[in-house]
Order: structure tokens, then C-alpha cells, then sequence
């Protein structure tokens, strides 16, 4: 099983990601399940939100407290509230921040992992380039994609298109801002020594 955790602030789509990242793995025939942590979801106030991804029916329905991946929203929590709590060693972390990490100041957090598994992405920005707005969400499942290899930029990006069915023309925005950060992931890991194959290099029909 793999478990993912969010961490993020009420309005900036903490919920809408991890529900998107459920989508996108039960597309490619995977079991999953997307819920928020309790708590107040007022706008600005810190929440969470988990997904759980298996080949096999998923029982459990509990908060994860050791994640395999950590999706930061907003980078001033990482000074505010325990967002590394349970991570191994083996986690991946993906930061929005337009800043490189090394400019962040968590390196006492990250203590122990690899560089190549902790990464930041601009996805305010790339939301706000492609879409007109900084819902950094689709941004973040697309990078999510890269980093992992958990589900693929195709399966999130029909992900993407289910959610706005009813909205259609904010698909083709949050499906390039989703490209975008795919690809800028994939660039970031080549320029760390860790290349990977990508499934999906071309732009997003839509």
C-alpha cells in the first residue's frame, strides 16, 4: 500500500488533489481512497487530507501517520506544524515553492534524504500562467506523477477532465498547468543525476 499525505491550508485545494491522485490511480485499475483530516476547513487555516493507493481492496480509514509521499500546499508550514512527522527515509516530498529547497531552511527536516526525493514546484505559478488562477492542485498531481511514477500524467490528466466535467473551460488550463509541472519535475530529477522515462511528452490535447 501506498500512503500520501497533504498538507495545506483551507481554500488552497488540500482535499481536491488527494481526491484527484484517487481518481487518477482508480483509472488504472488501482484501489484507492482520497478523505480530509478533521478539523475546521476555513479558508487560510491548516488542514490535511490523506490518499491511500493499492493493488488490493483498502480496509483502513485512518489518518497516515507514515507516509511514503508528503505534498506540502503551502511552504510556511514547514515551520508551523509537523509535516515530516513519520516520514522514512524513503519518502518522497514534493514542496510548492517557486524557491529551490535549498532556500527553504528545512535541511535539520530532511535530514537523511535523498536530494533527489524531495523537490520543490512553482505551482502557483504554473496555475496562474495556464489558468488565470494560483490553484496550485492540478499542478501538484502533475508533478506528484513525475515524481513517483505512481500513476501516470496521462491517467491525471483524465483525472483532471472527470473532475471539471461540468466546468469545461478550466480543463485545458489545470490539464497544461498538470503537463507543465510534469515536465518540470522530470527536469529537475535529470539535473539531480536521476532521469526517468516519461509516458507522456507531448502537450495535453485540450
Amino acid at each position: 500500500m501506498y500512503e500520501v499525505r497533504f498538507h495545506g491550508r483551507g481554500g488552497q485545494g488540500t482535499v481536491t488533489v488527494a481526491e484527484l491522485l484517487s481518481a487518477a490511480a482508480f483509472r488504472e485499475g488501482k484501489h484507492a481512497q482520497a478523505f480530509p483530516s478533521f478539523g475546521s476547513g476555513r479558508t487560510g487555516v491548516p488542514v490535511m487530507s490523506f490518499c491511500r493507493i493499492d493493488d488490493r481492496p483498502i480496509r483502513t480509514r485512518e489518518p497516515v501517520t507514515r507516509p511514503d509521499a508528503l505534498v506540502i500546499l503551502d511552504p510556511a508550514l514547514l515551520h508551523q506544524v509537523s509535516v515530516f512527522e513519520g516520514a522514512t527515509t524513503s519518502c518522497r516530498v514534493l514542496i510548492n515553492s517557486a524557491r529551490p529547497v535549498a532556500e527553504l531552511n528545512i535541511g535539520e527536516l530532511t535530514d537523511g534524504l535523498p536530494p533527489s526525493t524531495v523537490l520543490t514546484i512553482p505551482a502557483n505559478e504554473l496555475a496562474l500562467e495556464h489558468l488565470g488562477k494560483p490553484v496550485p492542485s492540478a499542478a501538484l498531481l502533475g508533478g506528484f506523477a513525475a515524481i513517483t511514477g505512481l500513476v501516470t500524467l496521462d491517467a491525471a490528466i483524465a483525472a483532471i477532465a472527470a473532475r471539471f466535467a461540468r466546468r469545461p473551460e478550466v480543463i485545458g488550463g489545470n490539464a497544461r498547468a498538470a503537463w507543465a509541472a510534469y515536465r518540470h519535475v522530470i527536469d529537475e530529477l535529470a539535473e539531480l543525476g536521476h532521469p526517468i522515462c516519461s509516458e507522456s511528452t507531448g502537450t495535453p490535447a485540450l
